[in-house]
């Protein structure tokens, strides 16, 4: 459960509707292109909060008939109706997803004996591994490094996705926790998460920067640091460039020029202007 994992996007129609053809046409590009070790399916990239639960449901079930077991697989079922989550936890661990992964819950202020309670709910009604998806800047959950090792106090919770920066925190949880997973979850702050020895990293910009992402973390892991510097120096100009033209819509619009049938954004999420699109595809040829 080691590695890249690609946090993976999924191709939607101008209705809204999955595209089979297009989320298949994804999975393909991460596992024959990228070469990325795992696929993290229905997080914030796959714009989760936007689809219903069938919708949840029908991503699992395409995600693993196309990927099989080339590669590790994460299902996302984090939800703030706990029944949906455990729903969706019981549907990922039947499809045979290799480990779930749960947001912690947001909008409403939830204290940590409740944020601990939906993660232990969730793990009592499944026979699968549970990786903690930790994402204060949009959640507004923000945990300590005791609250983070009474989660782990739970057997079934292997590890965390750590998308934050401080890093601090970070080396502070590697050091603790010896046993657990940890993974990085900003693409730009890969390298330096790296040096503190985390097992890997979950990404949405891996969908078409896989490669280099694998690199960064590889040279990282033998101490060819200045090698490792380089390449995330590149990384950071396309990212820097893809969220200044608009994050996922971007991605799908690169995927697009590797004739990857990557659909569009649900709404409320706009469309990329036709100036915007042009940009897209300079990127691309820019860097991919």
């Amino acid at each position: 459960m080691k590695g890249i994992f690609t946090a993976l996007m999924c191709s939607f129609d101008e209705k809204g509707k999955i595209n089979e053809k297009g989320l298949r046409e994804i999975v393909r590009y991460n596992i024959d292109q990228s070469k990325v070790d795992g696929l993290y399916v229905n997080g914030s990239t796959g714009e989760n909060f936007l689809i219903s639960t069938e919708q949840k449901k029908q991503i699992f079930e395409i995600v693993k008939d196309e990927a099989g077991d080339q590669i590790k697989l994460i299902a996302q079922v984090g939800a703030l109706n706990i029944d949906e989550a455990v729903e969706l936890a019981r549907f990922a661990t039947d499809l045979k997803y290799d480990a779930i992964s749960a947001v912690t819950p947001f909008y409403y202020k939830f204290d940590f004996e409740e944020i601990k309670d939906y993660y232990n709910t969730i793990l009592e009604n499944v026979d699968n591994q549970m990786i903690i998806y930790s994402i204060p800047a949009l959640t507004g959950v923000s945990m300590n490094l005791e609250q983070f090792g009474e989660l782990f106090e739970n057997e079934k919770v292997i590890g965390v996705k750590f998308t934050a920066p401080d890093f601090f925190l970070l080396e502070r949880i590697r050091h603790a926790f010896p046993e657990k997973l940890i993974y990085s979850g900003f693409d730009e702050m890969l390298l330096s998460a790296s040096v503190l020895n985390v097992d890997g990293a979950i990404g949405s910009t891996f969908n078409v920067n896989g490669q280099r992402a694998k690199q960064i973390f590889e040279l990282a892991q033998k101490g060819q640091l200045a090698e490792a510097r380089e390449i995330q120096k590149v990384t950071n100009d396309l990212i820097s460039e893809i969220l200044e033209n608009g994050l996922y819509q971007t991605i799908k619009e690169i995927l697009k020029t590797k004739g990857v049938d990557a659909g569009v954004c649900r709404k409320p999420m706009k469309a990329l202007t036709d100036e915007k699109i042009q940009k897209a595809k300079q990127i691309a040829e820019k860097y991919v």
